[in-house]
């Protein structure tokens, strides 16, 4: 078969592992795969078609899209439309496609699926990772009412038209599945189905010795738990928050790391030079490699979320912990269902992203608890559900019967 699989991920690399270039990666294994993704200007990324691992990489270039520029963001999104239209109707002309696959964000692929859609009678399928524009509404960025009632109500309408031309919607939980079908009741739930965030497994935990160098390379006691936070650190972490929580921690035996980047980041580094906390560390970036290395050489993961979020989300960062056989501890809002996921399976803890003492508790518990059997327990469920060979293969299976 022939798939076009469009997404905004970041895909400079696909020897990289994320939850979309595995899924690529997956597909392109039995399958001609066509992908169509975007270089931005601003970054002197490659532009053009491009032969990657057997994937057909089709890189075009867009506008700024990650900026904390709102106005500058909005405009590259509204162009993306007719942007990736006519690359893929230039590129893929003489390629007939049986399956189209998308991700959010953005909302905004419509026309160039409907074109392919009528092009090549293709089925659509739509991989739902983010619910905009709900999820700017909730942490302040737009509103239903007022100036940005215009703009929100656009996003809202193509929201609701890529939902109809989709004809499978797969949702990263069951919470998500909940909330589209509330909120979107003229879809037809033989739409809906689960496709969790997927990876494949791979084997992050390292040895006695690997762990003591990597504590000693970047000056981590050795006879400490460490917590530990990687990925984005943005307004959808709720940043204030995580600052009042680290506060808190001084008196913990214990250490906590943050790794990451964001419109947020100057607030997390401005704390660290002038807390003067002994038990915290804080890096912008660092290597895949080096990442990885350093979450297998802590003990505990960490994740954030703002509790004014009403959407569902579910974030991918978990799994890099549950490859690492690291237990979780999730501050979010009470409509994600992740916390709930963890605490029932056995490999984590939860509490609502506004209860600083509730964090602590937490915390404490997590140090008092068998993280090891945790961590065994996680990186288990791992295997059995976020595999994406297997959920692949479902995904599949659904749409070819």
């Amino acid at each position: 078969m022939n798939i076009l699989f469009m997404s905004l991920g970041e895909f400079r690399d696909l020897s990289c592992g994320s939850v979309h270039i595995d899924v690529v990666r997956e597909l392109g294994k039995y399958n001609n795969v066509y992908l169509a993704c975007k270089a931005e200007a601003n970054k002197n990324e490659k532009v053009g078609l491009f032969e990657e691992y057997g994937i057909h990489v089709l890189r075009i270039q867009t506008g700024t899209i990650k900026t904390n520029n709102f106005f500058s963001k909005g405009l590259a999104t509204l162009r993306l439309e007719s942007t990736f239209k006519k690359a893929i109707s230039k590129e893929f002309h003489n390629v007939k496609f049986d399956i189209i696959i998308y991700t959010t964000p953005p909302i905004t692929f419509v026309n160039p699926i409907k074109y392919i859609k009528k092009r090549d009678d293709a089925l659509a399928y739509l991989m739902l990772k983010d619910i905009f524009p709900q999820n700017a509404v909730d942490i302040g960025l737009l509103s239903a009412k007022g100036l940005m009632a215009p703009v929100y109500w656009h996003f809202r309408r193509k929201e609701k038209k890529l939902y109809e031309i989709s004809d499978y919607i797969g949702c990263m939980s069951p919470k998500n599945i909940e909330y589209i079908l509330k909120n979107n009741p003229e879809i037809d739930d033989n739409k809906m189905e689960l496709f969790p965030n997927s990876t494949y497994i791979r084997e992050m935990k390292c040895s006695k010795q690997i762990r003591k160098s990597v504590r000693e390379k970047y000056g981590l006691p050795l006879d400490k738990k460490i917590f530990v936070y990687g990925g984005n650190l943005g307004k959808p972490q709720g940043i204030p928050f995580m600052l009042e929580c680290l506060k808190k921690t001084k008196d913990i035996d214990a250490w906590f790391v943050i790794v990451g980047n964001g419109t947020e980041y100057k607030l997390i580094d401005e704390f660290v030079k002038t807390s003067c906390q002994n038990n915290l560390l804080l890096f912008k970036s660092l290597p895949k490699a080096d990442y990885d290395t350093l979450v297998a050489a802590c003990d505990i993961g960490m994740v954030f979320l703002d509790y004014r979020f009403t959407i569902p989300n579910f974030p991918s960062r978990i799994l890099s912990y549950m490859q690492a056989h690291l237990p979780i501890l999730a501050a979010t809002d009470s409509n994600t269902d992740v916390g709930t996921i963890m605490e029932e399976a056995g490999f984590g803890w939860w509490c609502e992203s506004n209860d600083v003492d509730g964090f602590i508790m937490k915390a404490k518990e997590a140090l008092a608890a068998d993280i090891e059997k945790m961590g065994e327990v996680g990186f288990q469920y791992l295997c059995e559900n976020y595999d994406v060979t297997k959920n692949c293969k479902a995904l599949l299976n659904r749409i070819i019967d």
